[in-house]
């Protein structure tokens, strides 16, 4: 079933007493604005959080499988596609009639291609670049971050060489004592029915999957993360009937006291101008 929409929507979520999404290059603390001081959680973490709950809710069912996940090689993947579409394997100057078919199958099987789209041009089988119709933005945070570092031990040793140096060895952990997160997406549905197929059915299933996406996700690391507010503009027209900044521009988020750190979502104030633009409806999902 092809969108009839466009769509844009705003998730507003927060972390109590964990890291959202540690840096590599920064010892794996959480990610910040060095310039604002915000924090910054990366599309790809959340991706990864509605791929892992998809994979959970649709296990093993057709059309839902997962490309992006570290099962095996994606190069394998796309040579599965060749065989499974009966196309010539490993054959140099690859024919550009079979890269489609084999592109087709990839949207058909994997849910993350179908709605965020990937690069599958590498390998001796390639299927091609597809842009997925659904983007998702940095999330950041509504007031700066309080990165803090606790010191911690462990008792159990690795090998006999460190256990010789004591019976605990010492180690940190950075945290965000408490945060609230804004991040936005966008849905295009001239890709989703030219390029790609989401469905309005593939559609509830990402809404599904945003509510839920930290439900099956916590960790010790994580800390406490709740999907607060779930906003979606939706579109008479295909091509939109506004653009997305005016829309985003009507949800505000406020810190009720500046003058104290924010230790709950209670702490802030969320407002909505409930006029909409002439074809444009606001839906709460959560």
């Amino acid at each position: 079933m092809a969108l009839n929409h466009a769509y844009q929507f705003v998730m507003i979520f927060d972390v109590e007493n964990g890291n959202p999404n540690g840096d590599p290059d920064a010892g794996n603390s959480p990610r910040i604005d060095p310039e604002t001081s915000h924090g910054l959680i990366t599309d790809v973490c959340l991706k990864r959080k509605i791929r892992n709950y998809v994979e959970l809710a649709k296990d093993g069912e057709a059309g839902y499988s997962i490309l992006v996940k570290p099962d095996k090689a994606l190069n394998t993947k796309f040579t599965e596609a060749y065989v499974a579409e009966e196309l010539p394997t490993k054959a140099k100057g690859k024919n550009p009639d079979d890269v489609k078919t084999a592109q087709k199958y990839m949207c058909k099987n994997y849910f993350d291609v179908r709605t965020f789209g990937a690069v599958m041009s590498t390998g001796d089988d390639p299927c091609g670049i597809v842009r997925g119709p659904v983007q998702i933005n940095f999330a950041k945070s509504v007031s700066p971050i309080n990165i803090q570092d606790v010191t911690i031990t462990r008792q159990a040793r690795t090998t006999e060489t460190r256990a010789e140096t004591g019976a605990t060895e010492m180690g940190k952990k950075s945290f965000i004592p408490y945060a609230l997160y804004r991040s936005e997406g966008y849905i295009s549905a001239p890709l989703a029915n030219k390029v790609t197929d989401l469905s309005e059915e593939d559609l509830e299933l990402l809404w599904t999957a945003i509510i839920n996406m930290f439900e099956d996700d916590h960790s010790a690391a994580r800390g406490k993360m709740c999907m607060r507010k779930l906003y979606v503009f939706q579109h008479e027209n295909v091509l939109g009937n506004c653009p997305s900044h005016i829309l985003f521009d009507k949800i505000q988020i406020t810190q009720k006291d500046s003058s104290m750190p924010p230790r709950a979502f209670s702490d802030y104030d969320i407002s909505i101008v409930e006029e909409m633009p002439e074809g444009v409806q606001l839906i709460s999902k959560i």
